[in-house]
This record gives structure tokens, sequence and C-alpha cells, in this order.
């Protein structure tokens, strides 16, 4: 398509050094470089979507081809067959059954019952307690504590 020869690359090469400059000639080309790489992705994913599309188109072909040759085989076969039995053989899909008037009960199936989520109130684990050489202690007091007394009104005259 573009046939770039060896004597048009040098002209190329000697412009680009002359208007660019030695100094930021590898920044231009590796820009360069990297347009290119995305110009072959996108014409890569372009030619693989044109290539997905034909073979779609010809295997609809091919279905079309082999529904016709087995509609045309079907057919001698089910000539031969009632040529030799006499009687008119089925050609095509058997029959639906039809379903009886009475189905048989299902039983429904068996839910087991809900477990507990982690956010459900649950009564509290009793603590067990341990005695290393010395008597128990209960964790929990079996006395509650005495009533708080309300708090005096802060005046800002007093030193806190």
């Amino acid at each position: 398509m573009f046939d770039v020869g060896a004597g048009e690359l040098l002209v190329i090469l000697i412009v680009a050094v002359l208007v660019i400059g030695p100094k930021d000639m590898p920044l231009a080309m590796r820009t360069a470089g990297r347009w290119i790489g995305k110009m072959r992705r996108v014409s890569a994913h372009f030619r693989s979507g044109i290539d997905a599309m034909v073979r779609e188109a010809e295997l609809e072909d091919m279905e079309k081809k082999w529904k016709a040759q087995n509609e045309e085989i079907m057919r001698r076969s089910a000539a031969l067959t009632e040529a030799e039995a006499g009687t008119p053989v089925m050609t095509g899909p058997p029959p639906v059954e039809t379903p009886p008037e009475n189905p048989p009960a299902v039983e429904p199936p068996v839910t087991p019952p809900p477990q507990p989520s982690l956010f459900d109130k649950q009564p509290p684990v009793p603590v067990a307690t341990v005695t290393i050489g010395g008597p128990a202690i209960d964790p929990v007091p079996e006395t509650p504590p005495p009533p708080m007394l309300p708090a005096k009104p802060h005046t800002g005259d007093e030193n806190v």
C-alpha cells in the first residue's frame, strides 16, 4: 500500500533531524511509535470485527445448505420406506405427548428453619468462673450499684 524505500526513508529522516533537532528527536520518535502502535491496534480490532461478521455470514449460508440437504435426504428416505412398506411414513419431529389430566401430587420442598443472623439479639452467654488458688469471683455483682445523685448545676462561680 504505502511503499517507502530506503531513499525516501533517508530523506524523511534528514528533514526530521533538521526540523525537530537532534536533541528532541528521541522524544519525537517515541511519540511517533506510540501513535503507530495505537493505529495498528485499532486496525487489528477493526479487521477482527470484519472477519467475525464474514464468518457468521458464511456459517448462516452453510446452515441453510445443510438444512436443505437434510430435508432432501429425509424425503428420499421416506419415499423409499413408503415404497417398501406401502404406507405413508412420518417425516419430521415426533408428535408432542399431551400431559395427563391429573398430574401426580408433588410434595412441597422441606425448608430448613432460618438460621439466626449475627445481628439478631441473642441471650447473653453465661461466663464461667475459674478459681486459681483462691475463692471464685463472680463477674456479675448480685446487688445493683447505688443510684447516682443528680449533679449540681454549674454556675461558673466555683473553681473546677
